[in-house]
């Protein structure tokens, strides 16, 4: 079988479904994906599902432990500048493409989804070579190339934001459909479009912290961000008139804060987070924490930065959010709030400007403004969408079911 070969169904094959997904490097690419996999499973529970994924990134220790098979390719960066891994571009391209192609015959897929990424690429090249139906979703308000190449292919495009850049040819559709959510976050958006008081009571109660009182939550993510985590801890006293705080430092960034907080506010004033910590300092204290849906229960008022998975589960909570884009970039990050900012339900402070004195004048402010923080509640709310990885499921499944 050449590369031009139509795809033909094999009629011994157990499986009535058989999905290759492809993509990851970063959770914002791996977790999508993932979410995409398993409503796959829910609605077709003998489904074949491969991932196509590289060695170094999340997926090759994510994708095993969600319970779905990985197949390995190297990734294969696009050149961005004439040197000596431009001209090393081509031979690897075409094996790694071919590399995609056996795993497609080898588990006789029936329609392969990309999420961008280094292996997106190629499987993207491989299913338009063996003419397979395609499925893209691109998460950032600004498209990666990626999938810039691959919508050229592409059946449907399903996409978080508006206006993404991607282009699609005559017949294949592109649609805004949201984030596919972590389970966990898809988990507690149902608890609390259910209830929001008995989400918010449950998760306090897991965390240490009163219901009854205003709750701030604060992450930089993983690695953290410096600058809020100084405007924060700086304002510590100011905040705790008022808050609670629930501080997510980011690996190793803990120390500072602690010291910072313990010189403005008092260590007494501290506490960890868990059933414990009740009662023991409102200044609660993690340099991370694995189920970040208790914390997002709880709060009345995020400061984050703005990462696309990060303003896409805080809005499908429907949570008022301070957003403090990366500085360094190309900017994606202020695309990525600005769509929930415009609809009001955020508002965003460039990181240089984020200074104690800002947190001092405007959080505190917000904090205190019921009224305004219920509006942005239900902006946000209203912007976010909760229902992506099934809408993301059932076009994939509908688009094999053409296929045979």
């Amino acid at each position: 079988m050449d590369e031009s070969t139509t795809h033909t169904t094999d009629t011994t094959n157990p499986h009535e479904l058989s999905v290759v997904l492809a993509g990851g490097g970063t959770a914002g690419h791996v977790n999508p994906l993932l979410s995409i996999a398993a409503a796959i499973r829910s609605l077709k529970p003998t489904a074949r599902i491969t991932v196509i994924g590289t060695e170094v990134g999340l997926e090759a220790r994510l994708v095993p432990a969600a319970g779905f098979d990985l197949e390995i390719i190297n990734k294969v960066p696009f050149p961005r500048r004439p040197n000596l891994d431009a001209l090393a571009f081509p031979p690897r391209w075409i094996r790694e493409t071919r590399r995609v192609k056996q795993i497609l015959q080898e588990v006789d897929a029936d329609v392969v989804v990309g999420v961008g990424g280094y292996a997106a690429a190629p499987a993207y090249r491989a299913a338009q070579k063996m003419h397979l139906p395609l499925v893209i979703h691109e998460q950032n308000a600004k498209a990666g190339l990626a999938n810039k190449l691959g919508s050229r292919w592409a059946d449907f495009v399903g996409t978080v934001y508006d206006n993404t850049g991607l282009s699609v040819r005559t017949g294949a559709q592109i649609k805004r459909v949201g984030l596919p959510l972590r389970a966990d976050i898809a988990a507690i958006s149902a608890e609390m479009e259910t209830d929001r008081r008995a989400a918010r009571v449950r998760c306090a109660q897991q965390l240490g912290i009163d219901p009854d009182r205003p709750v701030l939550v604060v992450t930089g993510g993983s690695l953290g961000a410096v600058s809020m985590n100084r405007a924060i801890s700086q304002s510590a006293d100011v905040l705790l008139s008022q808050t609670q705080v629930i501080h997510l430092t980011g690996k190793g960034k803990s120390d500072e804060v602690r010291q910072t907080v313990t010189r403005v506010a008092g260590r007494q004033n501290i506490s960890g987070i868990g059933p414990d910590s009740y009662g023991k300092g409102d200044y609660h204290l993690a340099e991370y924490l694995d189920h970040i849906e208790l914390a997002f229960a709880c709060a009345d008022l995020v400061v984050c930065r703005s990462g696309a998975g990060t303003v896409s589960e805080i809005a499908a909570l429907g949570l008022p959010a301070v957003y403090v884009p990366f500085p360094i970039g190309n900017g994606e990050q202020r695309f990525n709030a600005q769509p929930v900012v415009a609809a009001g339900g955020g508002v965003m402070v460039e990181d240089q400007n984020f200074t104690d004195a800002w947190v001092k004048a405007h959080v505190l402010q917000l904090l205190s403004d019921t009224e305004t923080l219920q509006t942005m509640r239900e902006r946000a709310w209203t912007y976010g969408v909760r229902d992506a990885a099934n809408t993301m499921a059932h076009v994939i499944i509908d688009l094999a079911r053409k296929e045979k």
